[in-house]
């Protein structure tokens, strides 16, 4: 971190980086102690007591945050002709297929979602090497290899973001932006939290949420007392 004006030195003598802040509190001590000059994200990150080796372990899922993240969605379609103009008409960046596959072939991926239809998955699949490591790669598990094209693209511009817990098992999400009201960034984690916490796997023995922690682009991740989400386990 870049050196810290008076200003900053004063709020960030604030911060008890020990302490367990209820979510309300860290979600409005986030918003205090950012200090970029473009809107930052606000993450967060949920440690589970799984095992994501185990395929009974990993945790995966998709959740519609009340207040979107407020990022703009740059979402490509990748279907046959007679789909283009419902995908086109639910506000879809992009909209094609060959074309399109020639392109990420030769390492355009300028975009944050792909969805496309059953029927298209093998052409898609091939790409699997571009995608695959960027998170690009459509799941019909997360609804984006579907039918209703139209209503995938509204949900993904609406809000709804998929997860899945990494190899150190954590679940790692944007929430959405520092400058959101407080209430909305509670609302959102909640919403994640809550979705999470209905993911647990049976086969778990043991502490499912250990830790939760708030943090933004540009500052130190604050403790989540887990008492207030409703997730004590």
């Amino acid at each position: 971190m870049s050196k810290l004006t008076k200003k900053q030195k004063v709020v960030y003598a604030k911060l008890d980086l020990n302490k367990q802040y209820k979510l309300t509190e860290a979600a409005a001590l986030l918003k205090e102690v950012t200090f970029t000059k473009f809107d930052a994200s606000v993450d967060i990150a949920v440690r589970l007591g799984v095992d994501p080796r185990k395929a009974n372990q990993m945790v995966r899922g998709v959740v519609t945050l009340p207040h979107g993240t407020g990022k703009t969605v740059r979402v490509l379609v990748l279907c046959t002709p007679d789909k283009e103009a419902e995908a086109q008409a639910a506000g879809a960046d992009h909209v094609g297929l060959d074309d399109y596959l020639e392109k990420i072939k030769g390492g355009w991926t300028d975009i944050d979602v792909i969805i496309c239809t059953p029927s298209v998955m093998a052409k898609v699949g091939t790409l699997g090497r571009v995608l695959g490591p960027r998170g690009l790669m459509p799941n019909p598990k997360t609804g984006t290899v579907t039918m209703e094209v139209g209503k995938a693209v509204q949900d993904v511009k609406g809000g709804k973001i998929d997860f899945k817990v990494d190899k150190q098992g954590i679940v790692h999400a944007a929430i959405g932006k520092v400058s959101f009201e407080t209430s909305k960034i509670v609302e959102n984690a909640q919403e994640l939290l809550n979705t999470v916490v209905k993911l647990k796997p049976q086969a778990l023995k043991g502490t499912y949420m250990k830790s939760v922690y708030l943090s933004s682009t540009m500052s130190p991740g604050l403790c989540v007392d887990m008492k207030s989400i409703g997730a004590a386990d």
